[in-house]
């Protein structure tokens, strides 16, 4: 036998040694798989150094024993397909996350695969085998080759710019932040086509407690669909926030299509979710049913079926009961219309897909919640085997405990102001908060508390300051901050000492909140301030899907460091870390030394900020004024850029000495 294999090798003479080799040798992955199970049959040299398992651990064991970090990756339903249908499989730079190296960071490599069955004499399937390239430097070479190249798809992505903006503005700039409910949005353009689509979402909290779920399609692609969703998303979220009532709301958006004929057969589907007890009350106007998913366990919402809007249907309410852990999705029909699939294997493929991100089966799981899996990791794991070539919207609710209350107190001091910041940035950190929401309240809370120890019984230290917030059901956050103090007589607004040392805190603050109040007594004062939390839904496009995912940045030091810039064309620093009462003394100082007394020229690059106080504004509003005016910089969505803006203090939002 030995002799024979060899002679298929060379013609003369050999054993199997010599196939063994070669099988190892080969600079391809190669495995084989054999029976329903997929059990490892054969694995090279290759394959073992790309994965970092040994040829004892795999070899005999089911591939779902055997590489279990391949589960929620799309991997194990291919192997099924291959084995059930008898049809080769053929990817090309499959992403894939596998078992961290010996630095325990976590890998991820790009795959060219072919899978093909393997047959018995009769025809049968038996097993299959896998030849696998390993393409990543090759992917990482392109990926560095489309930033160089970024100069040239300047003008394309100009125009991409420009179609993000129109959807964005005609889509909610952000979802409601919600105690009891947990809400994640995705949009994704189409792939084909650089045009605005006519898919919508939104979330209304309701004034009950309860939170009503939108999502429709408008027919068509460009300006006339984008607009007339516009006009159906506003007169839907006009109706739900005046009543709450689903029929009348879509009732409304019927009438419209009378005078819209744009309107006509555009679908919606409205899902009303009570987090007290989960009760889901819902209607479609020929949308797509509702998905109920948790970690194990999919189940498509039934309705009696209806017709679109303008059809002349009539509609009705379905109800259901959301468990703990389960989660509503409502998608467009983009997800399930995909390029070579049949809309019964989509949506299988629709909640299988959502059941693993909702377990956190796949990649980059860690930090994510389960909405916000479901509104990312669906598109990619979906979209990148097929394509797409309409509008998908995800939009994905959950109910959670609410995060407690925040309460802080301590004497009017500094220090309390510092814990008040952090334990703000903590509780709306808690309650997953847009970053322009953490920046303003937290920016608010430190003046409102440094008030209180500047103004409050100066001559003796036994003042205290209590800062207490809460979010209410409707998603506004009411923040007080009280102290036991008397306030102390300022100078008058018309001096430049009041302007610059004591007019901009409880302005900036008032800035920052949609309502404020300032109640003064004999036992002390209160502020209190509301503002409307929310956070931003996603608007991607097919390139911001395939590799790696969002994430909030790591929170910043609570260090103010001011470094200097020796290479620039001008005299410049750049300063990173807060600038409050605590540092803003170490900041004129230095800013006094580099300018000479504000003699000379100096660019303050205030990009790293992370906290800007008015005692700030008020050293930066000096430095205006000086002979040499400082040259401030700060770009458009930092946080320096956000609260001068504000004030109204001069600055620059594109780099000067660029």
């Amino acid at each position: 036998m030995h002799g024979e294999q060899a002679d298929d090798l060379d013609g003369t003479t050999g054993d199997a040694e010599t196939v063994r080799r070669a099988f190892e040798a080969m600079p391809v992955i190669m495995i084989e798989y054999a029976g329903r199970d997929h059990t490892v049959a054969a694995i090279n040299a290759a394959f073992r150094r790309i994965s970092g398992h040994e040829h004892d651990a795999l070899v005999g064991k089911p591939v779902r024993e055997a590489l279990p970090e391949l589960a929620g990756q799309q991997v194990y339903e291919m192997f099924d397909e291959v084995y059930a249908t008898g049809r080769e499989q053929v990817a090309r730079e499959w992403r894939l996350q596998i078992p961290p190296g010996p630095d325990g960071e976590q890998r991820e490599i790009f795959l060219d695969f072919h899978l093909f069955p393997v047959r018995d004499a009769n025809g049968a399937v038996v097993g299959q085998r896998a030849f696998a390239t390993d393409v990543t430097s090759r992917v990482i070479e392109r990926q560095a080759a489309r930033e160089r190249a970024a100069a040239a798809e300047r003008r394309y992505e100009q125009a991409r710019d420009v179609i993000n903006a129109l959807q964005r503005q005609l889509l909610p700039p952000g979802l409601p932040v919600l105690p009891a409910v947990r809400i994640a949005g995705t949009y994704l353009l189409a792939d084909t086509e650089t045009a605005a689509g006519g898919d919508w979402f939104d979330a209304v909290p309701l004034p009950d407690g309860r939170v009503a779920l939108v999502v429709g399609d408008v027919v068509g692609h460009g300006v006339a669909a984008s607009a007339t969703m516009g006009q159906l998303r506003a007169v839907l979220q006009d109706r739900l926030d005046e009543t709450g009532d689903i029929l009348a709301a879509i009732g409304a958006a019927d009438r419209m299509t009378g005078r819209t004929p744009a309107a006509h057969a555009a679908t919606v589907c409205v899902a009303v979710l009570d987090p007290v007890d989960g009760t889901l009350t819902w209607c479609s106007a020929g949308h797509p049913p509702p998905l109920v998913v948790d970690a194990d366990t999919a189940r498509f919402l039934t309705a009696p079926p209806t017709g679109p809007l303008g059809t002349g249907a009539r509609y009705a309410l379905a109800t259901d009961r959301l468990k703990p852990a389960e989660m509503v999705l409502l998608y467009s029909d983009g997800i399930i219309e995909r390029p070579g699939r049949e809309p019964a294997a989509a949506t299988v493929e629709l909640s299988r897909v959502a059941m693993d991100a909702v377990a956190g089966r796949g990649p980059d799981a860690g930090e994510l919640s389960a909405v916000e899996r479901a509104c990312t990791h669906v598109l990619e794991l979906l979209v990148r085997r097929t394509g797409h070539t309409d509008d998908i919207t995800l939009l994905a609710a959950q109910r959670r405990t609410p995060p407690a209350p925040l309460h802080v107190t301590g004497p009017a001091a500094p220090d309390t102001a510092r814990a008040a910041r952090a334990a703000t940035r903590r509780w709306l950190a808690a309650h997953e908060t847009g970053e322009r929401d953490r920046v303003a309240l937290a920016h608010a809370v430190t003046e409102l508390v440094t008030n209180a120890f500047e103004h409050a019984r100066p001559d003796t230290g036994d003042a205290t300051v209590t800062v207490t917030a809460e979010l209410r059901d409707d998603g506004e956050a009411t923040v007080c901050v009280a102290d036991d103090g008397r306030w102390r007589t300022r100078a008058r607004p018309g001096d430049e000492r009041f302007r610059a040392d004591h007019g901009l805190g409880l302005a900036m603050t008032a800035r920052f909140a949609d309502h404020l109040d300032v109640d003064r007594g004999e036992r002390g004062t209160t502020v209190t301030l509301r503002r409307r939390l929310s956070r931003p839904a996603r608007l991607l496009t097919t390139d911001e899907i395939n590799h790696g995912r969002p994430g909030d940045a790591e929170p910043p030091a609570e260090v103010m460091v001011i470094v200097d810039q020796p290479h620039a064309a001008r005299s410049r620093v750049a300063v990173h870390g807060p600038l409050d009462t605590d540092t803003v003394s170490a900041l004129g100082a230095e800013l006094d030394r580099l300018t000479l007394g504000g003699t000379h020229e100096l660019t303050v690059d205030l990009t790293g900020v992370t906290h800007l106080a008015s005692a700030a504004i008020a050293r930066l509003y000096r430095g205006g004024r000086q002979a040499h005016p400082l040259r401030l910089y700060a770009p458009a969505g930092s946080v320096a850029h956000h609260v001068l803006s504000l004030v109204d203090l001069p600055h620059a939002t594109t780099d000067p000495d660029a």
